[in-house]
C-alpha cells in the first residue's frame, strides 16, 4: 500500500516517534511505501512530500517537534480545498492517510472521510490532554514534567525572597496540565478553565499560608482560566485568524490583583511554548510508538474514519465521530477531592 502521513496543529513531543513506528511496521512488516506530507493539510493540497523509510527515521525517537512540519488551518477554509485533497489521493495513488493531530486536525479528518469517503485514520495528539475518547494523549506527560520541573525550581527562589509566584501553563479549554503539575509541584492553588476562580478566595489562601509561617507560595494557572463574573476586571479578548482567542496574560492580571489585595510581592512566570518543545518523556515515547503501530494496523484492517486511543492499558480504535466537536475536561473529582486538599 501507499500510505501518507501528516502532522497538524501545534507541535508536540512524540510526533516523530509516531511517524517512526508507522514507517517501521509499514515498511518492514507490510511492505508499504510511506509518504510524508509537509506542513499538514497544505502539503496534501500542494503535493509537497518527502519519502519516509526506516533509514530516514533513525535517531528520531527522542527528537521533539516533527520532521514533517506542521501548521494550523483546514482545506475547508478554501471552497476548492476538499476536492484538492481528494485529487491528491487519486493522482498520487494514496491508499490511506494517517492524520496525527488535535481536535482541529481530527475534525477535518472526520469530515473528509464522511464527505468524500477518503481512507483516513487518526492519531490523537495534544499536550493539553483534552481529546474525548482517549485516556491520554501523547505529549501530555512531557508537558507536565516540564511544568513540574519549573515549579520545583521556583519554590526555592520564592522562599528566598518571600514572594508569591504565579506560573501560567498551557490549557485553552481544559486544565489538565495545571492540575497535574500543580499537584506534583505542591502548588498553593491551582486555577483551571473548568472552574471560574474567586480572586478573594485565592488571596485568603495566601494570607492563611503566610500566617502559618510559610513565606512563599506557588499559584499555577491555566492560560484559559477566567474569574467569576464581576469579581475582577478581565482583558479584552483578541482573536486570531482561525477564530481562537489569543491567550496568555491571565497570570499578570492575577498577580496585580493579589499584590493590590494582600501587599504580598508577586511575580509571574509564563512557561509558554517551552512546554511543547524538546525531547519527549519515556512514557510519551512508548505511547507514541503504540499509537503509531495501532494506526498502521488500522490502515491494513480498513478501519477508516477511526482513531487510535488509550483505554486503560489497551490501545484500541474508535470512530472519529466520538471526538469531533467535543472537549475532554478535567475530572472535577480529581480537582476537588485531591488537588484542593493541598491548597493553602
Amino acid at each position: 500500500m501507499r500510505v501518507g502521513i501528516l502532522t497538524g496543529g501545534g507541535d508536540c513531543p512524540g510526533l516523530n516517534a509516531v511517524i517512526r513506528a508507522i514507517v517501521r511496521k509499514g515498511e518492514l512488516n507490510f511492505g508499504d511505501e510511506l509518504v510524508g506530507f509537509l506542513d499538514a493539510w497544505d502539503g496534501v493540497r500542494e503535493r509537497r512530500t518527502m519519502a519516509l523509510d526506516v533509514r530516514s527515521l533513525r535517531g528520531m525517537l527522542p527528537r521533539g517537534g516533527t520532521l514533517l512540519g506542521t501548521r494550523r488551518g483546514s482545506p475547508y477554509d478554501d471552497p476548492d480545498g476538499p476536492e484538492q485533497v481528494a485529487q491528491t489521493f487519486r493522482d498520487m495513488e494514496i491508499d490511506g492517510l494517517v492524520v496525527i493531530g488535535g481536535n482541529g486536525s481530527l475534525t477535518v479528518a472526520c469530515k473528509l472521510h464522511h464527505d468524500l469517503n477518503l481512507p483516513i485514520v487518526g492519531v490523537p495528539k495534544t499536550i493539553d490532554n483534552d481529546i474525548v475518547g482517549t485516556d491520554m494523549t501523547f505529549g501530555f506527560t512531557t508537558a507536565v514534567q516540564i511544568a513540574t520541573d519549573a515549579i520545583d525550581r521556583l519554590h526555592t527562589t520564592a522562599e528566598s525572597h518571600d514572594r508569591v509566584m504565579i506560573v501560567e501553563v498551557m490549557g485553552r479549554h481544559s486544565g489538565w496540565i495545571a492540575t497535574y503539575a500543580g499537584i506534583a509541584g505542591g502548588a498553593t492553588a491551582i486555577i483551571i478553565p473548568e472552574e471560574p476562580f474567586d480572586i478573594d478566595h485565592i488571596c485568603q489562601l495566601l494570607h492563611h499560608r503566610h500566617e502559618r509561617g510559610r513565606y512563599a507560595s506557588i499559584v499555577v494557572v491555566a492560560e484559559g482560566a477566567e474569574p467569576r463574573e464581576d469579581t475582577m476586571p478581565t482583558r479584552e479578548k483578541i482573536y486570531d485568524r482561525f477564530g481562537h482567542v489569543r491567550l496568555g496574560g491571565i497570570a499578570d492580571t492575577i498577580a496585580h490583583a493579589i499584590e493590590a489585595r494582600t501587599g504580598l510581592e508577586t511575580r509571574v512566570v509564563l512557561l509558554g511554548h517551552v512546554q511543547r518543545g524538546g525531547t519527549p518523556s519515556a512514557y510519551d515515547r512508548v505511547l507514541s510508538t503504540r499509537y503509531g503501530i495501532a494506526a498502521i494496523d488500522a490502515v491494513h484492517n480498513g478501519d477508516w474514519g477511526k482513531m487510535a486511543v488509550l483505554r486503560g492499558t489497551d490501545v484500541t480504535m474508535i470512530p472519529l465521530t466520538e471526538t469531533v466537536g467535543k472537549t475532554r475536561y478535567v475530572d472535577l473529582h480529581l480537582y476537588h477531592d485531591v488537588a484542593e486538599i493541598f491548597f493553602g
